[in-house]
């Protein structure tokens, strides 16, 4: 399109747009957000929107969808949710000074990691924008929650600790250098910036002018190039999107992964930490804990459980402060009752500190400061006790806590001094500023007053003047104040009305002094706003010289909701304090999965123990299906990992040597957009697990090798039994369990590997599963009964029952005889001779697949059985 048919609104539109292809842009005109051609078209589909024109020169029309500018906001959180961006195009100036074409900019880019508004954010989690590089086996990762103003940034070698990070964050949106192509993560959103802006030198360059240092040594990253590149490019995101202002990001962290236990997508996914497998948050760990009654308490909550702990020191300081609460029902309660429903003093200084703060923001800010010395007197009983009792040690770590509970006199001063009780939630309306705090807008207001007064008099003046009982004065936005009078009293209309505008039974007037009074009333009305809003940006600032003790008092609200409700947890529902130590043992007592108990009505949950020492590394668990192994399994993982996150547990007892990893492999489920079978992600998961797991390491396999046929699976699974427990790096703790019994055989013949199963009770034909695990393996599955449960035709299962009793007359014998394994192996020490052995010796061990050395095995067992070496 030639540019000379193009009007200046549109050019100007254009020109914006070529500056944001890849958002949607919102352009204000008058009281609407309208969107043009392509971007229209998308916002009619995505926002079910009416996708209208208009003319643009011959014959030609541009298609425009638009949204009423008072209810944006629900339709930009809509696009965000779907992953888009929205570039904001909002009218610059005052439309009655400016003549012409009004000057627009585009003062907010919305993205998924940049949101700040409380209508688009979920208040119990955090909104992470996360950047990442890559180079080689290198890797680069920072992160920022732009509400609450925390930015990190780290280095590490190896992918899968980038995706266990990744799994951690859950960030919304995912930053990328333009070159790389080979990795996109998962994320709600992924956006790209040129390779440039990832570069050292840039990137120092952003970072140092912001914090307005010379080294980036006091934030830990000095000479840690990936970690410097990626926290570089992070910010320089913001300032684009938020037109600069960023002042909320005051800090920058530098974090070592090595610090926290290392958890993958799979065994957050099987253990159900945040979330259960179906995407619901309840039927999840963090469901059950979350006693907290603060957002900020529910986020911190939320991140400790995606981030064990691995150092006992840290963790006992923890569970010194659970304790103390535990041990106090009383000062719980009264605490979780004042912070109940206490306002967001975290994300709302975060808005403060970026300049989109609200007079409701600030009488919310306002309203958690109030409650500090509620809070204090609470917790000084705490010291009254432990002066009393000789508690000091156990409280130690609380006192500390409350130490740093600053009551910011000063910021709590500034908002009670400026701004007026009931203020309008914004600046829209008069009534922001308390009377008194501003002299100049005082003045305004007395003279505003005065006439206010005249007008508020008029009315009953002139109907005695005039003698017109029924005579009204009014206000509308077209014409200002008036009088009215009805057509009945016309004839008694004084002289000095002036028809303004006629009506069905009424004539509306106005006079020369009731304009001139209107003229000082609306002039008035502009001037407040105008210095209202000055006033609030300047007491904003005053208040931004206090976000630091404020972030601080809400770090420490944080953490009191946490372990108070940590407290209410252990609590209602029987938990224990664990002991925690640098050993590599495990151990037990009547332990309890924490979700599965709380899921049953009438039921009782089944404990079970777990013993894990230096002389017992592998436990191989047999017993049928739906008896409770998978439920055991993961409540052993569970247990640990609440231990290591600063939990009381659910058991009677419980000491846990603290583990680096917890890794598990459970359930099936393919990845067919990947092109893998459900088998070949079990193997894939399985590999991984064997190549990155430490002798700290707990394990969680259940039913490895079921995914292909019996004798390959048993093959794979008595291999990776074997490797775990002879390789030097490994002998973690493991939960190995099996429908395969002929495994049982190999706590014979590995000494660090002991069978437990699950126990059963019959009754004529009834099974009854007891849930309890014991000693000792199982000696058969149960399957046709479960199939029986489950509601399969009486025909199927009597066939069914059938075939197993003909299977086990003919098929091989379905244990591993250690002492013949054995034998077999010792024969090669004697002299004698015969062909079993000659065979023995001529095969070729190191080309043979395990399932052909497994048959061979059953094979020769067979022979012997018979008495037959031929």
């Amino acid at each position: 399109m030639a540019k000379s048919k193009v009007t200046p609104s549109r050019q100007q539109y254009l020109d914006i747009k070529a500056q944001h292809q890849d958002a949607v842009v919102f352009f204000r005109l008058g009281d609407f957000y309208e969107t043009f051609d392509d971007d229209a078209k998308l916002a009619a589909e995505e926002l079910d929107l009416v996708l209208t024109s208009r003319p643009q020169g011959k014959n030609q029309r541009t298609p425009m969808a638009g949204v009423p500018h008072h209810a944006a906001e629900g339709y930009i959180a809509r696009l965000i949710a779907k992953g888009y961006k929205v570039a904001l195009c909002e009218q610059i100036g005052d439309s009655s000074q400016i003549k012409g074409l009004m000057p627009r900019e585009v003062v907010r880019v919305f993205t998924a990691g940049t949101v700040i508004e409380p209508g688009m954010l979920d208040a119990g989690r955090n909104n992470y924008l996360t950047a990442v590089l890559l180079e080689n086996n290198r890797v680069g990762l920072a992160y920022a929650d732009v509400t609450t103003g925390e930015f990190v940034t780290t280095q590490f070698n190896g992918h899968r600790r980038l995706t266990e990070e990744l799994a951690r964050l859950d960030p919304a949106e995912l930053l990328l250098p333009d070159s790389e192509l080979a990795f996109n993560g998962e994320a709600k959103a992924i956006s790209r910036l040129p390779d440039w802006r990832f570069e050292e030198v840039n990137a120092r360059q952003t970072l140092l002018r912001h914090f307005g240092v010379d080294s980036l040594s006091a934030f830990g990253c000095e000479g840690k190039s990936l970690a410097t590149r990626v926290a570089g490019a992070i910010l320089f995101y913001l300032q684009e999107t938020q037109k600069g202002a960023v002042g909320q990001i005051q800090r920058l962290a530098t974090y070592s992964v090595e610090g926290f236990m290392a958890l993958d997508t799979a065994t957050r996914r099987n253990l159900e930490l945040t979330e259960s497998l179906g995407g619901e948050r309840s039927g999840s760990l963090l469901k059950v804990l979350n006693k907290t009654v603060t957002p900020m308490g529910a986020r911190l909550l939320r991140d400790r459980i995606s981030r064990p702990l691995l150092d006992v020191g840290d963790l006992n300081g923890r569970l010194d402060q659970v304790d103390t609460f535990f041990n106090d029902a009383l000062l719980r309660a009264d605490l979780r009752a004042t912070l109940k429903g206490l306002p967001d003093l975290e994300r709302l200084t975060n808005r403060v500190l970026s300049g989109k703060a609200t007079p409701r923001d600030l009488e919310n800010i306002g309203a958690a400061l109030a409650a500090i010395p509620v809070i204090g007197n609470q917790l000084s009983v705490i010291n009254d006790q432990s002066s009393v009792n000789g508690k000091q040690s156990s409280v130690s770590s609380l006192q500390s806590l409350i130490s740093n509970l600053d009551r910011c006199r000063e910021a709590a001063s500034v908002i009670e001094q400026a701004i007026a009780q009931d203020a309008p939630p914004n600046l829209n309306k008069m009534g922001v500023i308390r009377p008194g705090f501003s002299a100049e807008l005082d003045g305004v207001m007395n003279s505003s007053a005065h006439a206010r007064q005249w007008v508020a008099e008029l009315e009953p003046r002139e109907r005695e003047r005039t003698g017109i009982s029924s005579l009204k004065v009014g206000f509308n936005k077209v014409f200002g104040y008036y009088l009215e009078v009805t057509r009945a009293h016309s004839d008694r209309v004084p002289e000095d009305y002036i028809r303004k505008q006629t009506l069905t039974n009424a004539e509306r007037y106005i006079t020369p002094e009731l304009k001139e009074y209107e003229t000082l009333i609306l002039n008035a009305e502009e001037r407040i706003l105008q210095i209202e809003r000055r006033v609030f940006s300047e007491v904003c600032q005053q208040l931004s010289q206090y976000a630091q003790r404020l972030l601080q008092t809400a770090n420490v609200l944080a953490k009191l909701d946490v372990a108070s409700a940590l407290a209410e947890a252990a609590a209602m529902q029987g938990y224990v304090r664990p002991i925690l130590t640098n050993e590599n043992s495990l151990w037990i007592e009547n332990g309890r999965h924490p979700v599965v108990e709380q899921s049953l009505q009438m039921e009782r949950f089944v404990p079970n123990h777990v013993k894990m020492d230096a002389n017992e590394r592998i436990q191989i668990i047999t017993g049928p299906n739906m008896s409770g192994k998978s439920t055991y399994l993961r409540q052993v993982a569970l247990i640990v990992l609440m231990a290591q996150i600063g939990s009381f547990v659910p058991a009677d007892s419980a000491e846990i040597g603290l583990v680096d990893r917890i890794f598990t492999r459970i359930g099936a489920h393919d990845e067919l957009h990947a092109g893998r079978s459900t088998f070949m992600v079990e193997m894939v998961e399985t590999a991984e697990i064997l190549n990155h797991a430490t002798h700290r390491s707990l394990l969680i396999l259940d039913e490895i090798g079921r995914g292909t046929s019996t004798y390959d699976g048993l093959a794979i699974a008595w291999a990776i039994i074997e490797y775990l427990h002879n390789h030097p790096r490994l002998k973690p703790r493991t939960l190995f369990a099996t429908h395969y019994h002929e495994l049982v055989g190999l706590a014979d013949l590995l000494p660090l590997v002991s069978n437990y199963n699950v126990a059963v009770a019959e009754e004529g034909d009834k099974v009854i599963f007891l849930h309890q695990i014991v000693p000792g393996g199982a000696d058969q599955s149960y399957g046709i009964h479960v199939g029986q449960l489950a509601g399969l035709p009486r025909d199927v299962i009597n066939r069914a029952n059938e075939i197993l009793l003909e299977l086990e007359e003919h098929a091989p014998t379905t244990a591993v005889e250690p002492s013949r394994l054995n034998n077999v192996q010792q024969m090669a020490l004697f002299p004698e001779s015969s062909p079993l052995l000659d065979e023995l010796e001529s095969l070729d061990v190191n080309t043979m697949s395990p399932l052909e050395a497994i048959n061979k095995l059953y094979e020769w067992k067979r022979r012997y059985a018979d008495g037959k070496d031929d």
